[in-house]
């Protein structure tokens, strides 16, 4: 989120760890459907004066010198808010939903004459522009005309949705105000209360239980980085298994276009090893050691999780199919299929894109500056030594779980997976999206392919007629009319017993809800294996997010060395204008392990009253500790419950959410009837524990803008 301060003499004041010059002129996606574009979209620009007796329109010309002006919005579109002080009183800014909570906040300014701007994509539920000092009088609304939101999922049944309404949790924050775009959290082995996230931008920040976030990076490697566009960027982080003892750490990143890539590759992916200080407080950027360049031919499809195995101490790395749409554009070689044209996915002697590596750090093979583990699956056979399984489009995040290893797979035109990987395995990417034959031509996939045959299995002359393997989980991107999903995250399974609701559940989430509406609307998502192998997912429900989800894009879940889950997402995908959020996933008090509406004090399921949230003092479960006390004033109190309310806790007051969309790979066809054999599956429970959003008090920003 751009919300930068002008002083009348010039000087201007930022959010620190705000980089717009570092990560200018990109897009973060998740490679499917939204478009991928090679610069940030041009906001159209609102301008306002703000004193205490109201908003004044200035432009556009159809709002100006109205007062408290309604203005027309396009859903999608980005629009950029700039207004002047013109009385020199306390005056700030905030976006709100149409549900009364926050997207966008500014700092409070006094000075007359200083101006200060708010950049933010309206979707249908954008509603209101407040000051929260002046919440009666500086008030005005936003009219999306048809695109304004006129239905909640609160009222829909389960046999409407896709996946039917499951265990309800809450967000607690962690972290925000720091990474604009926190795509990794990475716990050091053998620690309890540190913990690092990795900002896109180039930064990984250290937060200590005690201490909160470190002020200056961890490292710093932003210098090092390509221009930052489509999911380029610091991309991961992982810690060798003997940190406490060698203090090493391996850092993922989109580096210029090094010596053996070639001119017309976009960029060079490496995965590089570096050193910290004895105390773990600070790392040398000189210390680095570069253990991998890897050709990367377009600017999606980065993948770059990465995790060392709990049992062998080889690093596992996620590399997705080079970009670009339908596996086949530059970059990507030709494989056994004939119908489809390219395939990286699988393709295991031209290069080491769309598949799961794994390597030794800790030797060298050759001139290799690694290891390649004599076990791994084509050591010996034709095929290079370091893929241990591939078939993949762009594994967004893996992790292990009780020694089995996970990963979300982004889908092109309908499909999301979660695959189990395995030694040798073969996950059926270009020619299988999801269990469904893979057609680029069609909008969706269809059980037959291009040539009327739908392989199950590579050629007998082809590694000896491996199977596809189908995921463990997939979904359509839209069901019955209903978005879904657009870019699957992956996550862990949950084996701790605080929030009993996630108890032994496979825990994951999705960037946004619908992939035609660019809208911060992530969800999270609980997948239960039963006893015949199959899986059943249910959605979780965010008792204190928007409409019961996050409410934001979702980029990554974190998993701490107790076994504890975090959400990381932002309120913008956009480099630089979002405001990233590092939120603990903790029990929902209302929930109880019971099914059926659950009422909560004086919140009733999907509508909660202000009775008990004053303006004054509120304290609500555990988000107290990330809310703190809201000291407000007589306006503020004067509308407790409405505009200058926020709601309480870890997710919509902070603007919590994550990035990455779906890239330019077609469009979404899935629609009314997309249906899988995970819809009907065993263990569908009917859990629908969903509490209100709980109203709690404005949190206002008395200080003065500083340098």
């Amino acid at each position: 989120m751009d919300t930068s301060t002008t002083r009348p003499d010039g000087g201007v004041s930022r959010r620190r760890f705000l980089r717009t010059t570092a990560v200018a002129g990109g897009v973060v996606g998740l490679g499917g459907t939204a478009g991928v574009r090679a610069q940030t979209q041009q906001p159209e620009t609102i301008e306002l004066g703000g004193d205490t007796a109201g908003w004044v329109g200035r432009s556009p010309d159809s709002i100006e010198g109205d007062t408290n002006p309604t203005i027309e919005l396009d859903a999608g579109t980005k629009y950029r808010i700039t207004w002047e002080n013109v009385d020199g009183k306390p005056h700030n800014i905030v976006i709100s939903n149409r549900s009364g909570g926050t997207m966008k906040r500014t700092e409070v300014i006094t000075e007359r004459g200083a101006t200060q701007s708010v950049t933010f994509t309206a979707t249908p539920k954008t509603g209101s522009y407040v000051c929260e000092v002046h919440p009666t009088s500086m008030r005005g609304e936003f009219d999306l005309g048809e695109d304004a939101a006129t239905s909640s999922e609160g009222s829909v049944s389960n046999e409407e949705l896709y996946f039917p309404k499951g265990p309800s949790v809450r967000l607690e924050t962690v972290v925000t105000e720091g990474p604009d775009s926190p795509l990794d959290f990475v716990v050091p082995p053998n620690s309890s209360d540190t913990y690092y996230i990795v900002d896109r931008s180039g930064g990984v920040y250290r937060y200590t239980e005690r201490q909160g976030l470190q002020s200056e990076p961890f490292i710093d490697v932003s210098d090092r980085l390509a221009e930052i566009i489509g999911e380029m960027g610091l991309v991961g982080m992982a810690f060798h298994p003997d940190y406490q003892q060698n203090r090493k750490f391996y850092l993922r990143y989109s580096a210029p276009s090094r010596e053996g890539t070639p001119e017309d590759y976009n960029h060079t992916e490496v995965l590089a090893e570096f050193t910290a200080n004895d105390d773990g407080t600070s790392a040398d950027p000189d210390s680095e050691r570069t253990v991998m360049e890897i050709p990367h031919p377009q600017e999606i499809h980065n993948s770059g999780s990465m995790a060392f195995g709990p049992d062998d101490g080889y690093l596992y790395l996620g590399m997705g199919d080079g970009g670009g749409g339908s596996d086949n554009n530059l970059g990507h070689v030709e494989d056994w299929y004939e119908p489809l044209e390219g395939g990286n996915g699988q393709d295991v002697t031209e290069n080491l894109l769309g598949s799961i590596l794994r390597i030794d750090v800790d030797s060298r093979d050759g001139e290799k500056a690694y290891g390649i583990p004599e076990d791994n699956p084509l050591v010996g056979r034709d095929g290079l030594g370091e893929h241990y399984a591939w078939g993949l489009r762009n594994p967004w995040r893996i992790g292990f779980s009780n020694g089995d290893l996970y990963a979300g797979d982004v889908g092109q035109n309908s499909y999301e997976e979660i695959n189990l990987i395995e030694k040798g395995n073969n996950y059926g990417w270009n020619i299988r999206e999801g269990r469904h034959c893979f057609d680029p031509r069609a909008q969706e996939p269809s059980e037959v392919s291009t040539d009327g045959t739908c392989p199950t299995k590579t050629p007998d002359n082809v590694r000896g007629g491996e199977p596809l393997v189908d995921p463990i989980i997939e979904y359509p991107h839209a069901y019955r009319g209903r978005g879904v999903g657009a870019s699957v995250i992956g996550g862990y399974v949950y084996t701790n017993d605080r929030v009993p609701a996630l108890t032994d559940t496979y825990v994951f989430g999705d960037f946004r809800k619908n992939i035609d509406i660019e809208e911060p609307s992530g969800s999270l998502f609980a997948a239960t294996k039963g006893r015949n192998g199959e899986w059943s997912t249910e959605e979780v429900t965010v008792a204190n997010g928007d409409e019961g989800r996050i409410g934001n894009f979702v980029l990554a879940i974190g998993r701490d060395n107790d076994g504890e889950l975090y959400a990381l997402t932002t309120t913008d995908h956009d480099p630089g204008e979002g405001t990233g959020t590092v939120s603990r996933i903790v029990r929902d008090p209302s929930n109880a392990g019971t099914t059926g509406n659950a009422t909560a004090g004086n919140e009733t399921a999907g509508n909660a009253t202000a009775g008990n949230a004053t303006a004054g003092n509120a304290t609500v479960g555990t988000d107290a500790a990330a809310n703190g006390t809201a000291n407000a004033t007589a306006d503020a109190n004067a509308t407790a419950g409405t505009a200058a309310n926020d709601s309480t806790g870890a997710g919509s007051a902070t603007g919590s959410a994550a990035s990455g969309s779906n890239g330019s790979d077609g469009s979404n066809g899935s629609s009314d009837g997309a249906s899988t054999t995970q819809g009907s599956g065993p263990g569908f429970g009917a859990l629908a524990a969903v509490s209100g959003l709980v109203l709690g008090a404005a949190r206002f920003l008395r200080r003065n803008d500083e340098d």
